[in-house]
């Protein structure tokens, strides 16, 4: 049953994650912060955090296996939306140098 709990929670990772490779290349090409936002940025990234948090726990306090392949959908996710904050950044700088 937990196979099947990790599966299921992988696909709702991969589905989620499959906005963010392309949510990044949209907030590169703009090069205008305006259409972004930093609290729901942070708010996605918390989220992953937690996530992974909860695997760590239930792997090491509660002994019990998880398996791998969340971790690195998990850590994809997190990864790809963090460079939507180092983006989030940079665009902000642009706009600031355009005066906007």
């Amino acid at each position: 049953m937990e196979t099947l709990a990790s599966i299921l929670e992988t696909i709702m990772l991969l589905c989620f994650g499959c906005s963010w490779p392309l949510s990044l290349r949209r907030n590169i090409k703009a090069k205008t912060a305006k259409s972004m936002s930093l609290g729901f940025i942070i708010l996605i990234i918390s989220g992953y955090v937690a996530g992974i948090i909860a695997k760590f726990v239930t792997v090491f306090a509660l002994h019990k296996a998880v398996a791998w392949y969340v971790f690195v959908v998990y850590f994809f996710n997190l990864i790809v939306v963090s460079a939507n904050l180092v983006v989030y950044f940079i665009n902000r700088n642009y706009d600031r140098q355009a005066g906007r």
